[in-house]
């Protein structure tokens, strides 16, 4: 089995494919700072409660956004499960083409992204990640990964209301189902849904102009993307396992 593991600046996720199936998911938190040790006995501990033993897991694949925790992450996956994983980088066979000044500067879980629906969807495509950032990234016709754009994530902006501001709670990221709304909860709510709704539909028309693409497909991943592609039509598609599985198809091309 392949254990596709995708650390982002909030959580590890990680999905166990058996074959093309991806017949596992869970996560875990990467704001604990933690040991070696510490990752690999919860790893395998999380795995055995799934049904799994760690020693059906082979190989391992991970895109990383967060290089502090690596050392002691990649060394928990070859203590306790006896893998050497492949990490998403520079020189990694992705199987797309990147047109940016630096390739090197561009985060491996937008890479993971484009790489996942180009392979599912064909292009040219809009991948819209809606994690800790948002992302908007562009992939042509030919695979050619073009950049793209990079906001404050639904997460961020809420924190800074509440963070940031001495009046205003902390509050669920939900639709409040009106726009003008009556008291401070669902004034919050709305800011931030339709806040990030209206930057969506902006920033993918902008993208389809500048490009010449004005029938590309667009397809949203993340957290918290499925309650915005709900209430959009700019956004075709939702996916929530768009990293997992391009990180299955990056590891088929390795091998």
């Amino acid at each position: 089995m392949l254990l596709a593991v995708d650390v982002g600046n909030t959580d590890v996720t990680f999905g166990i494919f058996n074959g093309e199936e991806l017949t596992g998911r869970f996560r875990f938190t990467v704001k604990v700072p933690r040991t070696s040790d510490e990752y690999g006995e919860l790893i395998c501990n999380i795995l055995e409660q799934r049904g799994y033993s760690p020693k059906d897991i082979k190989e391992v694949i991970i895109a990383s956004v967060v290089p502090k925790i690596m050392y002691s992450f990649t060394s928990g996956i070859i203590k306790y499960l006896d893998c050497h994983p492949i990490v998403v980088g520079a020189g990694t066979k992705t199987g797309i083409r990147i047109n940016t000044i630096n390739p090197k500067e561009i985060g491996p879980d937008r890479i993971v992204d484009a790489v996942s629906a180009y392979e599912q969807y064909g292009g040219p495509i809009v991948v819209v990640d809606y994690g800790t950032a948002t992302t908007y990234d562009l992939v042509t016709a030919d695979g050619t990964f073009q950049g793209g754009v990079i906001s404050p994530g639904i997460r961020i902006s809420a924190n800074a209301l509440w963070n940031d501001t001495s009046n205003l709670p902390e509050i669920e990221i939900k639709n409040p189902g009106i726009v003008i709304a009556k008291e401070t909860i669902s004034s919050m709510q709305a800011g931030l849904f339709y806040g990030t709704i209206g930057q969506s539909e902006y920033i993918i028309r902008k993208i389809k102009e500048d490009a010449g693409c004005p029938d590309a497909k667009v397809v949203a991943t993340g957290g918290l993307g499925r309650i915005i592609a709900e209430y959009t039509k700019e956004i075709e598609l939702y996916d929530a396992d768009l990293t997992l599985k391009g990180l299955l198809y990056i590891y088929k091309k390795q091998k």
